[in-house]
């Protein structure tokens, strides 16, 4: 398999692996599952009502994504398989380049990922 790239918009809740944002310092032990797919949900449609393109994504990835990757518009780079958790990496592979996944659940959280490359 070939080497992939991707941003992505985490929200962490109760079940993430380490459910404290990256961006905040805060703990997202109090957000539930469902709140934070109906958070995500909404950042879905902002991003295609703008176009969903990698700078509209990028923008919504650094204002609200838990993930220290927010710094950079939630831009991970390139990754080769076994170097993201497998729902990730799936969510990824399953996407076009150029175009954003639905929801995704990981071991960290809920993501929306735009597949780079």
């Amino acid at each position: 398999m070939s080497v992939v790239a991707a941003r992505h918009l985490l929200i962490k809740f109760s079940g993430s692996r380490n459910p404290v944002s990256r961006r905040t310092g805060q703990s997202t032990a109090s957000v539930t599952d469902e709140q934070a797919i109906a958070e995500l949900t909404q950042y879905a449609e902002k991003i295609k009502s703008e176009g969903a393109t990698e700078a509209v994504f990028a923008k919504y990835a650094e204002q609200r994504s838990d993930c220290g990757s927010f710094k950079q518009g939630g831009d991970l780079g390139a990754f080769g398989p076994g170097e993201m958790q497998k729902q990730f990496e799936d969510g990824t592979r399953n996407c076009a380049v150029g175009e954003m996944s639905p929801i995704v659940l990981s071991d960290s959280g809920y993501h929306l990922i735009f597949r780079t490359k």
